[in-house]
């Protein structure tokens, strides 16, 4: 049986994850979605969403959906729809999770890397991230959990532009994308945005698709010395280690300093594959927590394929990719996100895992 496709749908207080949520079950895409809460709390979500019983866990939505309120467990959440669907006692297509609004969605993510039994029956798809435009930039300045939420985005989706001025809006896209230069930004007022931008994105896959997409690194291009990892190379592949870029500089924009934020390490020599093992290692467990998302295409010395790696904090793993063609530019490009994290730490640790 085919993987089930997961989505994580997240954003701070007040988005509009649920007006989004709404919209996209509603849309006449001919899937059977079924939607996890994530929450932690008493409450489910809208009751204009959902009609059901408090006492129940599972429960049928009004157009035909299925709805799983998870409090604590959500391998066990994602564990029980799996099975009674393997039953055939449900019937659904997708999944869509929506975490709580101070919800860091890490734990979601890494929740389809950790359990073997969700590996097997679950593919995480990808990361919308529903951005209040209104109030973004107070939220980025005072909480954590709204910077962590875009870094692990693979989609950023903006809501209530209509509430303020095209500068302001314009001053927060600029923002959003030195937090996280991989996510494309767009606007959807009111839960409106194509489902084709939101499902099926394969944001998080460990596959030959995630070549990385070509506008990838321009957002920081101009804030990089180029030295050897930092100066070829367009074709963008994000992925693996942590990073850090966080040392507390203001960025310039308005005078707004974020802990996370990303950069990109690019090589045209091949790693070498136990030196790069035992220094990602080290990095994993030095900085494990504060490393948010890490992905990359990678040349290894005697490999002819490509190596596709990406992590969530702690969490990490690697495929093989498509080979390399003879006339193909070999290369490594590994993007990091995450928190305050040492970057020429990286940078030179990983210069030193070349072959």
């Amino acid at each position: 049986m085919a993987l089930i496709p997961a989505t994580i749908l997240t954003g701070f207080l007040g988005a509009g994850k649920t007006t989004l949520l709404n919209r996209i079950l509603r849309e006449p895409h001919g899937m059977k979605i079924a939607v996890i809460e994530n929450e932690f709390g008493e409450e489910n979500i809208d009751n204009e969403i959902l009609v059901q019983d408090s006492n129940e866990q599972i429960v049928e939505m009004s157009n035909g959906c299925i709805c799983c309120t998870v409090r604590g467990d959500l391998i066990a959440g994602l564990g029980q729809l799996a099975q009674k669907r393997r039953d055939g006692l449900l019937q659904f297509d997708r999944v869509v999770i929506e975490t709580t609004g101070l919800a860091n969605p890490g734990p979601v993510a890494q929740t389809f890397f950790m359990d073997e039994e969700i590996g097997l029956s679950y593919l995480l798809d990808g990361v919308i991230t529903v951005v209040d435009a209104s109030h973004a930039m107070e939220q980025l300045d005072r909480f954590e959990e709204a910077q962590r939420q875009i870094g692990f985005a693979d989609r950023v989706l903006l809501s209530k532009t209509d509430l303020t001025s095209s500068e302001s809006v314009s001053a927060l896209e600029a923002r959003l994308k030195r937090i996280n230069p991989r996510a494309p930004i767009m606007r959807s007022d009111f839960g409106k945005a194509p489902i084709n931008e939101i499902l099926d994105i394969r944001g998080f896959n460990l596959n030959e698709k995630l070549e990385i997409d070509p506008d990838f690194l321009k957002a920081e291009a101009h804030d990089h010395d180029c030295d050897e990892h930092c100066a070829h190379d367009h074709d963008h592949a994000h992925h693996h280690h942590a990073h850090d870029h966080a040392h507390g500089h203001d960025h310039g924009h308005g005078g707004h300093t974020d802990d996370i934020s990303a950069f990109v390490f690019r090589s045209d020599r091949p790693f070498d594959p136990a030196k790069l093992e035992e220094f990602i290692g080290g990095l994993v467990q030095a900085f494990g927590p504060r490393m948010l998302r890490y992905k990359g295409v990678l040349w290894m010395e005697g490999a002819s394929r490509k190596v596709i790696f990406q992590g969530v904090h702690q969490t990490m793993g690697s495929d093989l990719g498509s080979p390399w063609a003879e006339d193909e530019t070999r290369g490594s490009k590994i993007v990091f996100i995450g928190q305050n994290l040492p970057k020429e730490v990286f940078t030179q640790g990983l210069t030193q895992c070349l072959a």
